[in-house]
């Protein structure tokens, strides 16, 4: 295992404020970073997850910011946003058509849908259909519309990465048999996900254009140094998708704690898109009520005091739950593999490279930046930015 660090982060979906079920993770994720090595070098980011307009609601990535600024969870350099970084996430996509582990697809979801009929398979409700490969091996006359992994050459290549490395991928990382990938959850302990019966030729471009959720969040977290991923339950099946993808990219991986959901009285999962109401952050009071019953729910004890006191008393408690020491990374991240800008673009279905981040957005990082440098308060930032100081762009 190589060395001590620690890259942490939260990232929110810009859907909508943030809600009791967010907080928890944003408050897991920032109390594993400050339970690090006693509170010395980890870096807790935040990084806004804005990659689906349609979705989106304007101004939301705002408040979630104030949100967590009245909550005393403050990131350690300023935040990014997802949709800035489409030319890095255009450059993952040709390094696996490079590597020929993706391929072009034509199919709609109509044509997803008939062609399982025909295999007698059923649609399960809230699950993704399994792709059935119809564009493996060719278009056969349609369109591009979509790019997919070809997961059986991926899963090929890790394994014969696996058996070639100098140094062997310690155990507590993912080990891959008979394309079923076993991984460690510092919560749930050992997963196993059969990934061609369970996942199979995942989208990394939807027909519209836009990135999945899988290739962006890989290239981000190795973008960004990511070491320790701390997040909700629900996204335990999506990291065998990403540890293949990160194998497939070259990337480091991450360790990953997957938290308890908060869940409504029908066992439901509480969230934005089912209604879950907003918390309420404006007056000191309802931060603190909204931090008490965040901390409940990840069995923290029960504190008193200022904010500042009980974060201070769950850091205490936190390490004793799951960071109860400096815990060395499982790989060191390594800088994101790029190809060479002559490199020749892929032909089918790449979208062009998206326009440059707003220059008022760059000059607001820029003092929050200046600001977070204070002497009194390094790495921290002041105070949230004003609704109306930053312009809202297509999602925001």
């Amino acid at each position: 295992m190589a060395g001590l660090r620690y890259v942490g982060r939260f990232a929110p979906s810009p859907t909508g404020p943030l809600h009791a079920g967010s907080l928890v993770a944003a408050l897991a994720s920032w109390l594993d970073a400050r339970a690090w090595g006693n509170g010395r070098g980890a870096t807790w980011l935040v990084r806004i997850e804005d990659i689906d307009p349609p979705r989106c609601q304007s101004g939301a990535d705002q408040h979630i910011l104030r949100q967590l600024a009245d909550c005393g969870l403050s990131p350690d350099e300023p935040p990014t946003w997802q949709s800035d970084h489409g030319f890095q996430h255009d450059m993952a996509l040709r390094q696996l058509q490079l590597t020929q582990l993706c391929y072009p697809c034509g199919c709609s979801r109509a044509d997803v849908a008939r062609s399982l009929r025909e295999r007698g398979r059923v649609h399960q409700r809230d699950r993704e259909d399994l792709y059935p490969g119809t564009c493996r091996d060719g278009l056969r006359g349609k369109p591009a519309r979509a790019w997919r992994l070809d997961a059986q050459k991926a899963l090929l290549l890790t394994q014969e990465q696996q058996k070639n490395a100098v140094e062997p991928t310690p155990a507590a990382i993912f080990s891959i048999a008979n394309a079923r990938l076993t991984w460690h959850d510092r919560r749930l302990g050992p997963q196993t996900q059969d990934l061609l019966a369970e996942a199979g030729d995942f989208v990394l471009r939807r027909t519209d254009g836009l990135w999945s959720y899988q290739l962006a969040v890989v290239e981000d977290d190795a973008r960004q140094g990511v070491t320790h991923v701390v997040r909700g339950e629900d996204l335990a099946d999506n990291t065998p998708r990403q540890i293949l993808l990160q194998a497939a990219l070259g990337y480091a991986h991450p360790s990953y704690l997957h938290l308890p959901l908060v869940r409504a009285a029908d066992g439901a999962k509480l969230s934005k898109q089912h209604g879950s109401p907003a918390i309420e952050t404006d007056r000191p009071e309802q931060a603190l009520q909204a931090l008490d019953r965040a901390a409940a729910h990840l069995a923290l004890p029960l504190a008193f005091g200022s904010r500042a006191e009980r974060l201070a008393v769950w850091v205490r408690a936190w390490r004793g739950l799951y960071n109860p020491g400096p815990w060395p990374t499982l790989a060191t991240p390594a800088a994101p593999r790029r190809l060479t800008l002559n490199t020749p673009a892929p032909s089918a279905a790449s979208c062009a490279a998206p326009a440059a981040p707003p220059a008022a957005r760059n000059a607001r990082c820029a003092s929050w930046r200046r600001a977070s440098c204070c002497p009194t308060r390094p790495a921290r930032w002041m105070s949230p930015p004003p609704l109306a100081t930053r312009p809202q762009a297509a999602c925001r």
